[in-house]
């Protein structure tokens, strides 16, 4: 157990008490995640059961919203760091980039690998002009934004996570946010969150979910004011339904889609602020459980590559067991085992890549000295002092005492 620790644990003694819910969230979120690539790929062999195909959807449908928690767990992660203290843009930006690319880029590699040993199933284009272009796009992280193909299918949310990156040092500078009064800075958020389904709804489409990042700030704000009650863990479970369950709602029209974004918006807002305002509640609790919480740690390397892992296990499952559409206890009965297929190589990327390369190490807690080791210092002190100085003695005539000042050692 201490062996996986060293490895999987990042929280630190002395940390807020926010962080180790905010772990089991992300495990949680990545889990969700994971429901939506297993609900496809087991599809082919549940097909012929309407009930159990619907149930799958639904699955597919509830696990999206993963996605949605993550950006509401960076925007209040984010905004917190940029709002604290000033920080030089490229600086920022920097540590942003070493965050997020070298596990990106072993992904990308494997991808490009894959795509070069098994053409048919690449997503490169054939012509060489295309096909760098193509690349070129993927290695700015612009799928997702832009109506773009990614090449690792998850990797669309990157794109608004930079753009959030980009945008909100320039948002927190122009308007001065840091020197304005908190409700002020509620009031503006509101009105920005109010404005982006609005001007998607104008442009016939366009990043609602961006959204999301405004409820991490409004998060942010509303967690030192004690006039915002503390939402109990009752609460706190019922947001986390209405946030993963609105996105079943019907949307007939963009209005109706960008009042379920909204829902989840607030369904995850209540959540997070019941989790974060009494870790000693009983959902907070829940969420610190060890297992969860090291899924959360290394959720980034398990986001980018647990679906490659899935589809390598379901075309094994192909193999010995070609689909019919019939196979109803594939569904319930392969979750779990193949949940575990992709633990090993998300494990393999966030310890060989990820944690060395993108996450600082974890500093020891700093120790309270015992009085034994204080005096011990004090006595080094005072001979190291000793040895440094040279007592004067005086001189008896004006010659001497000028010989005895040149060989002196003056303490200034």
């Amino acid at each position: 157990m201490n062996w996986l620790a060293r490895r999987f644990e990042l929280s630190r003694h002395g940390d807020g008490q926010n962080l180790r819910p905010m772990e089991g969230l992300r495990g949680w979120a990545v889990f969700l995640v994971f429901l939506v690539h297993y609900s496809t790929l087991a599809h082919p062999w549940v097909e012929g059961h309407a009930a159990l195909a619907q149930w799958s959807a639904a699955l597919h449908t509830i696990g999206n919203t993963g996605v949605d928690l993550f950006f509401v767990l960076s925007g209040y992660l984010i905004y917190g760091s940029l709002l604290g203290r000033r920080q030089r843009f490229g600086k920022f930006m920097w540590r942003r980039v070493q965050r997020i690319y070298p596990a990106f880029l072993a992904v990308f590699a494997v991808y490009l690998g894959a795509s070069l040993l098994s053409p048919a199933n690449s997503r490169i284009p054939q012509a060489l002009p295309q096909a760098l272009l193509y690349l070129g796009q993927n290695l700015l992280l612009l799928p997702g934004l832009f109506p773009i193909e990614p090449m690792i299918t998850v990797a669309w949310s990157l794109s608004y996570e930079m753009f959030y990156y980009l945008a909100l040092p320039a948002v927190i500078g122009v308007l001065g946010l840091r020197h304005r009064d908190p409700r002020w800075r509620c009031v503006f958020f509101l009105l920005l969150t109010a404005a982006v389904p609005v001007a998607c709804n104008l442009l016939g489409g366009g990043p609602i979910r961006l959204t999301m990042f405004m409820a991490g700030i409004l998060l942010h704000e509303a967690l030192p004011q004690s006039r915002i009650p503390t939402p109990g863990s009752v609460l706190g479970v019922l947001g986390l339904l209405v946030g993963m369950t609105a996105p079943l709602l019907p949307s007939p029209n963009s209005v109706t889609y960008a009042l379920k974004v909204l829902t989840v918006y607030a369904g995850f807002f209540v959540l997070c602020l019941a989790c974060f305002r009494d870790a000693a509640a009983p959902l907070p609790r829940l969420l610190c459980w060890t297992p969860l919480r090291w899924l959360g740690n290394m959720s980034y390397s398990y986001y980018l590559v647990h679906g490659l892992a899935l589809k390598l296990g379901f075309l094994v499952l192909a193999k010995l067991l070609p689909p019919t559409g019939q196979e109803a206890w594939v569904y319930a009965g392969l979750m779990l085992p193949m949940f575990a297929v992709t633990l090993p190589v998300s494990a393999l990327l966030f310890l060989a890549v990820e944690r060395p390369f993108s996450l600082a190490p974890a500093q020891p807690a700093p120790r309270c000295p015992t009085s034994a080791e204080v005096a011990a210092a004090a006595l080094r002190e005072t001979a190291a002092l000793a040895s440094t100085c040279t007592v004067r003695r005086p001189a008896r005539d004006g010659a001497a005492e000028g010989a005895a000042a040149r060989g002196a050692t003056r303490v200034e």
